[in-house]
């Protein structure tokens, strides 16, 4: 009999037959459906992915973009979702009339965000006039500063800014994307947050479950702007989809019926694609640009396939996830948070703690973390993800909100220390990137490696055991000693 491995290198799991009816006696209560969430309403029902004024306004903005002639910039997250999402955009203004010739694309330098100035100085340069933006940001529902046009909750302000458009990214508060009052922003993602750039037109579905991907809002936008869309952006939606939410989700309402794209799809295909179309933003090359030719070249998940650059990356991936996913946890002490310490040049921190989140499995436990201190030197970039077995508590774990609560204990200023990328993401899936220093000080607030308090009643029971039992008189020794 073959016995399951598990992520440590040479554990082994025992499949007796005692384990295997226990096992059995004790299975996982079954995880809710991610489309099963209860939905947003208002008086004219279900708001979904995010009000229907906000949506038309988000329409308009294209279709102003598109009969302008002007030169527009999509700037695109770098993983599947955001990468999907662009793609969605480039091909529906295109269908909408305006050229390639003014159609560019910015793709976030490694360890970079939209926010730094090296990347608002290259973006700057291209001279948009229209820029969509679906970088990782952070999105809201009530704005500080009303520069800001949120397109996700109702809002009276609005800004004349240039023409960008930013997707799956940007959501936090900072100054203007570009300088140039010229410039109009959209800014299109599903990250949680309260706060964004200011002089930007921002729709957001965080706010609005189940929460929709950026793929999959960005498709619920364009869709009704061109007959074409469904049929040539369908499978973008659904790979997008399934990079952030995973291949077994269920397409049930609110989210679109994609019946067609499977019947012209495979999930394998699809899934397959998803895979290789991440991989090249995971190595150290940090190579996204061939995952986004790949994609505007696409017409089906199958044109993604055979692709040389993918398929290196995806199994230079492989190699270093298999090299660093053997390194064992460390508890905190009230045992709710797992640590995974790596030190890889390539973003595979996130690839492990989804693995670990499947395999460990304990009544405390509720997050992997997996810190990784080689990819951008003096830094730690970490992820966390929600274990399995914690999955269907109630409350729900959120994870950000954990995170938080431990950086509260600091009676110093290591919040302000750690930044605006500790953090950032979804309550379920969440992470961050903060100096090495100050992530040895979040380590110690969590007591990680430490051996749990004992309960007093725990005490009192192991004291009471020893005086019931007593120390045994009758033995060998004083029995022989008798005269």
């Amino acid at each position: 009999m073959v016995q399951p491995i598990s992520p440590v290198r040479g554990m082994k799991r025992k499949a007796s037959g005692s384990q295997i009816s226990s096992r059995a006696k004790r299975q996982r209560d079954a995880e809710p459906e991610y489309c099963d969430v209860k939905p947003e309403k208002d008086d004219n029902g279900i708001v979904w992915p995010a009000p229907v004024a906000a949506l038309e306004r988000a329409r308009g903005f294209l279709k102003e973009c598109a009969a302008s002639r002007a030169k527009t910039l999509i700037v695109p997250d770098k993983d599947a979702d955001g990468l999907d999402a662009g793609v969605i955009l480039h091909k529906t203004l295109t269908s909408l009339g305006l050229s390639n010739d003014f159609l560019g694309v910015h793709l976030i330098s490694k360890n970079s965000t939209v926010h730094d100035e090296e990347e608002r100085a290259a973006m700057a340069a291209k001279e948009p006039k229209y820029i969509i933006n679906n970088s990782r940001m952070k999105v809201v529902r009530v704005l500080p500063n009303p520069a800001s046009q949120v397109i996700g909750k109702p809002s009276h302000t609005h800004a004349n800014a240039g023409n960008l458009k930013v997707v799956d990214q940007g959501s936090r508060a900072a100054p203007p994307v570009m300088d140039s009052k010229e410039t109009k922003c959209l800014i299109i993602d599903h990250h949680l947050s309260d706060e964004f750039p200011t002089d930007a037109t921002v729709v957001s579905a965080c706010h609005y479950p189940p929460v929709a991907t950026s793929a999959l809002l960005t498709y619920e936008i364009c869709r009704p702007l061109h007959p074409n869309i469904a049929s040539s952006c369908g499978f973008l939606c659904v790979m997008g989809t399934h990079g952030d939410l995973g291949n077994t989700l269920k397409w049930k309402p609110p989210f679109p019926d994609m019946t067609e794209v499977f019947k012209t799809h495979t999930k394998k295909a699809i899934n397959d694609a998803v895979a290789l179309v991440n991989a090249p933003r995971r190595t150290s090359r940090f190579d996204v640009i061939s995952a986004w030719q790949a994609l505007l070249e696409a017409n089906g998940p199958k044109d993604i396939l055979n692709n040389t650059r993918l398929l290196n990356a995806r199994a230079e991936i492989n190699k270093e996830v298999e090299r660093q996913t053997h390194t064992p946890p460390k508890f905190s002490r009230d045992g709710k948070i797992a640590v995974l310490r790596i030190n890889s040049e390539a973003q595979v921190h996130g690839v492990i703690a989804t693995r670990w989140a499947g395999y460990l499995n304990s009544k405390a436990l509720e997050i992997i973390m997996v810190a990784n201190s080689g990819y951008r030197p003096g830094f730690v970039n970490f992820s966390c993800r929600i274990a399995r077995s914690a999955r269907s508590r109630d409350p729900p774990v959120n994870i950000i909100a954990s995170l938080k609560a431990v950086a509260d204990l600091d009676t110093g200023d290591l919040i302000e220390r750690m930044g605006e990328s500790f953090a950032r993401g979804h309550k379920e899936a969440s992470g961050g990137i903060i100096p090495a220093v100050e992530f040895e000080e979040l380590v110690k607030l969590m007591h990680i490696g430490e051996k749990p308090d004992s309960k007093p009643e725990d005490e009192n029971k192991v004291k009471a055991k020893k005086i019931e039992k007593g120390p045994q008189k009758n033995n060998l020794m004083n029995y022989f000693g008798k005269k």
